[in-house]
């Protein structure tokens, strides 16, 4: 595969799991019944994919059960709040990435990373303060907020155990793996709330089956395959498109309007975020000296 076709993946991953906001706020269905059928499907699809190829360990289990709380999560908040909300304090996770890293992975914390915690930080806060009015499609935005910031925290620790698991084993479908259990487990978790399914029209349980087939599963597939031919670098500057493009088609298809304060905030994550990952990459390439600094990976 050549690094074109790997861009134009990355391209379409992040825009498959930018619908995600809007898709979830389908009014048939529950926030619960969204995570049982949507996760359900990924699962289904995904493990039949990977077959013979599952990896399986006690830390992937882990890892795989704290991303399951991320999805759960992550529905709940769009469910209750903004899609820009939940998706702009889901994206704060590098944050507490930053936190963890020196306790779980021995990863050293450098002076270098405080500006980035405080531009992350003020978006959070920027976020959280500049809650929406309660709307149809966002009605308990306190709540949804709070479950956001969870989600985050939850992503963080999630991003973490694939590290720590593709550190220590090897194999491209490690990270697949985890995915495909994660979702098994969310839909499992799920399924006792979900029922009874709801009287649901043709095109709501269409948008369902899209998150399952589509801005999950289709998603991570076409993600996993391009991390094959790209750098770490490129990837993760791509995939900033997702958080850009949520609320904007959550906009268009729900009518839903984040406040100002919301959108500042985001845009704040998002460019720190962007900034340290180009930061980070080339500081180790031009700090080659007798005595070269420790970085974090």
């Amino acid at each position: 595969m050549t690094v074109g076709i790997g861009r134009l993946q990355v391209l379409v991953a992040a825009v498959l799991f930018s619908t995600g906001g809007a898709a979830i706020k389908a009014e048939a269905f529950s926030g619960v019944q969204v995570s049982a059928l949507r996760s359900g499907i990924a699962a289904a699809i995904l493990l039949v994919y990977l077959r013979r190829r599952l990896v399986l360990s006690t830390s992937l289990w882990a890892t795989a059960a704290v991303y399951a709380a991320t999805l759960t999560l992550f529905v709940l908040a769009t469910k209750l709040t903004t899609a820009a909300n939940a998706i702009f304090l889901q994206s704060t996770a590098p944050l507490y990435v930053l936190l963890l890293g020196p306790v779980l992975l021995r990863e050293r914390f450098q002076a270098r990373d405080v500006a980035y915690l405080a531009a992350v930080a003020a978006g959070l806060i920027l976020c959280v303060i500049g809650q929406p009015p309660q709307t149809t499609t966002a009605p308990d935005p306190a709540r949804g907020n709070t479950l956001a910031v969870s989600c985050g925290v939850a992503w963080a620790f999630t991003l973490v155990g694939l590290r720590y698991v593709q550190r220590d084993q090897s194999g491209r479908s490690v990270g697949l793996s985890a995915v495909a259990i994660g979702n098994l487990i969310a839909s499992a978790a799920a399924w006792p709330f979900a029922w009874p399914l709801p009287a649901a029209g043709a095109a709501e349980w269409a948008t369902i089956v899209y998150l399952g087939v589509c801005q999950i599963a289709l998603a991570y597939l076409f993600l996993t395959s391009a991390i094959r031919v790209l750098p770490a670098l490129e990837v993760s500057l791509l995939l900033l498109i997702e958080p850009v493009l949520n609320p904007v088609w959550t906009w268009m298809i729900r009518d839903e309007q984040p406040g100002i304060s919301t959108i500042a905030g985001g845009a704040l994550v998002i460019a720190a975020t962007g900034v340290k990952v180009v930061y980070d990459a080339r500081v180790p390439r031009a700090n080659r000296n007798p005595r070269p600094q420790p970085q974090v990976p």
